[in-house]
């Protein structure tokens, strides 16, 4: 199985028995229709009950799966008419961070994405998808000059967090994502992120302030990432799975937050089994999100997007300190 991840393995155990079956029955010439589809039936039912429990440690791994549809691959199922700028017009090209122009059912938007490798090769010259400061810097260029010409923005967040090593600190890494985070704070235009795979850290942030932030159903999103968290807690970046499961970083947790807006629905699985099904689904979310910033004006999407940000954090007990004092006063 293709991407077979080790809560999978009893669906791998069980496609390999209904194939081997389907194989000797060809082979003597005995009709096992019967059996065939009783073990069918038993591998839906199989699969429904391992896939409708995914725990947050397991929606780490899958998140992560290098199988998983990248950027590129949503832009070229999703878009028309891509037209792919790069460069930050400081340092160079970032191939960690990908963008330029494109159509959404007929309508101009600019597109940016952050960019994992498919194979080692392409890993490396991408950094995993790790973007240096000149990634974040291509990434505002684009927003800008579609601010300019009045364009809505979307963006694919896909990142363990940004670049840690030496060249970045040297370039301005941290100062290239605060920059980050006020200008996209300011733009004039529609802004949708959706995080597609794991979103980490201000790596992730520094393309992520929207109007609306989406994400797939098995996407993570994240201050820190797991491993980093449990290296602090714990000393041990191997307790990656246990951090996972205390830091609330999967779709559900983070739409009953509302730090997220929505939750896009992936194939049976995860989106690497139909990349084709998972971009319609991430196509129909775009679409209908778009119509409903479409009608605000500049001033409006601003502050839509101030109040979004704004709001993230409130406790339930400061929400009840207030409600007392209020009572006192009354």
């Amino acid at each position: 199985m293709a991407g077979e991840l080790p809560y999978e393995k009893p669906l791998a155990e069980m496609r390999q028995k209904i194939e081997e079956l389907k194989q000797f029955g060809q082979e003597k010439g005995i009709d096992f229709t019967e059996e065939i589809k009783r073990l069918e039936e038993r591998y839906d039912q199989m699969a429904d009950e391992i896939y409708s429990n995914i725990s947050a440690p397991q929606k780490m791994h899958l998140a992560r799966l290098h199988q998983r549809p990248t950027s590129l691959d949503f832009i070229e199922l999703i878009f028309t008419d891509f037209i792919e700028l790069h460069g930050d017009r400081l340092f160079g090209d970032d191939l960690a961070v990908v963008g330029g122009i494109a159509r959404l059912n007929g309508i101009p938007v600019t597109v940016i994405g952050q960019q994992r490798g498919k194979d080692t090769k392409d890993n490396i010259a991408r950094f995993f998808g790790s973007p240096h400061p000149e990634g974040f810097r291509k990434a505002l260029r684009l927003m800008q000059q579609a601010d300019k010409f009045r364009r809505p923005i979307i963006t694919f967040v896909d990142t363990k967090g940004a670049y840690p090593g030496n060249t970045a600190e040297e370039r301005g890494q941290s100062e290239a994502i605060a920059r980050n985070l006020r200008e996209m704070a300011k733009l004039s235009v529609p802004v949708i992120c959706v995080v597609i795979g794991e979103g980490g850290s201000g790596g992730a942030l520094a393309m992520a302030v929207g109007n609306r932030v989406l994400m797939l159903e098995h996407a993570i999103y994240s201050a820190i990432s797991p491993n980093g968290a449990a290296s602090i807690l714990w000393k041990d970046a191997s307790k990656a799975d246990q951090a996972a499961e205390a830091m609330r970083i999967t779709a559900q947790d983070l739409l009953e937050m509302e730090v997220i807006e929505d939750i896009i629905p992936e194939p049976k699985g995860g989106a690497h089994k139909d990349y084709e099904v998972a971009a319609e689904a991430v196509k129909s979310a775009l679409d209908r999100h778009l119509k409903e910033l479409s009608v605000m004006d500049a001033h409006e999407l601003k502050e839509d997007r101030y109040q979004k940000f704004r709001k993230i954090g409130e406790f339930g007990w400061y929400q009840q300190q207030q409600n007392e004092t209020n009572s006192e006063l009354q």
